[in-house]
């Protein structure tokens, strides 16, 4: 397919500025495959689609306080890192974007924090505007940390257009977030609740856990317009033995394998090994997903509302049906659904 296909014009203020005031109270926009039918419902109404011995799968990554503000040595100048990957916990490497790029080269100092708690150094230029930090801390890896998680503010995507504010470092997580390493919440998962999840419990729904640090890969511009030369960024996934036998357990005996997802879905069709099985995985996937996709594992799709020509969009298109999507898209902007970070809910049944 091509990139312009996944085009449509979204106001700015479709784009929620702010979650629900309660988790699971936002909209859901309900898509039945099989009749090509359009619901509109509350997201805790998702009890009434699932039932005994279905299951859920949940990408536990946690985000971490990505963004520091900093300046360059001698001149002062103003500076914004975004952390991307550690590459080596001993030696305090970090794959890094900058802003302004032009302004930061190899062998800078740049100074972060009112005491200058954090010192880095620039070692190498990688892909556009990004660099390989060395920081110069004399303190355990234990502190090094601390000192990120406070200087560090929440990596709230600029498209929402407001100053980060405390409450983020909550809202900006899901209640189920264990492993530290996302750059950006897997968002449909922010949707569910500690109370909702306690009655999935109680209608007999199990959860099956997956680890898939969402990257910058979900937010770079798609610069061709043929989409199968499209490379997406490799993210660090884990699917451990006990959640893989999970999953094929529950498929072997039919019952309903809902991803929480598009991070979660990536997850799994990288863990496939033969049709309907995945087997236990560790490292790094780059799969891009979208239309035509022949689906190994799930037989539901949770996921948020998506920005024009996102990798998120296409493979819920691919999930759903390219032009079944664009007519509930359409719909949602007819009836006002919130897009994007904060926005409302769709699930794909």
């Amino acid at each position: 397919m091509k990139l312009s296909q996944f085009r449509f014009n979204l106001p700015q203020n479709f784009i929620a500025s702010y979650p629900a005031k309660n988790r699971d109270e936002s909209r859901l926009m309900v898509l039945h495959r099989k009749d090509k039918t359009i619901e509109h419902r509350i997201f805790k109404d998702i009890l009434e689609y699932f039932r005994d011995g279905d299951l859920f799968v949940l990408n536990n990554t946690k985000v971490f306080p990505a963004r520091l503000y900093g300046e360059k040595e001698k001149t002062g100048a103003k500076i914004e890192v975004f952390l991307l990957r550690e590459l080596n916990p001993e030696s305090r490497l970090w794959d890094v974007l900058v802003d302004p790029a032009r302004k930061i080269r190899i062998g800078n100092k740049l100074y972060f924090g009112e005491d200058e708690a954090l010192v880095a150094e620039v070692i190498d230029n990688t892909t556009s505007r990004g660099r390989t930090l060395r920081f110069l801390f004399d303190g355990t890896y234990e502190e090094f940390k601390k000192t990120i998680h406070r200087l560090g503010k929440t990596p709230l995507p600029k498209v929402h257009n407001r100053e980060v504010e405390p409450e983020d470092q909550e809202w900006y997580q899901t209640i189920f977030a264990k492993h530290e390493g996302a750059i950006a919440a897997p968002t449909a998962g922010m949707h569910f609740s500690r109370e909702l999840m306690k009655r999935l419990e109680l209608l007999g729904v199990e959860f099956a856990e997956i680890t898939l640090h969402t990257g910058m890969g979900n937010f770079r511009p798609i610069e061709v317009e043929d989409l199968t030369k499209h490379k997406m960024d490799s993210e660090d996934m884990n699917l451990d033995e006990d959640n893989a036998e999970l999953i094929n357990q529950t498929k072997s005996r039919g019952n309903s394998i809902v991803s929480v997802g598009t991070t979660t879905m990536k997850a799994l069709e990288s863990a496939v090994t033969i049709p309907g099985k995945v087997k236990a995985f560790k490292g790094w996937t780059n799969r891009f997903i979208f239309p035509p996709y022949e689906f190994s594992i799930a037989d539901a799709l949770i996921t948020n509302f998506h920005l024009p020509k996102s990798p998120m969009m296409m493979l819920a298109a691919a999930f759903a049906d390219y032009d079944f999507l664009m007519k509930a898209y359409k719909e949602a902007i007819n009836e006002k659904y919130r897009f994007f970070t904060y926005g409302d809910a769709m699930l794909i049944i």
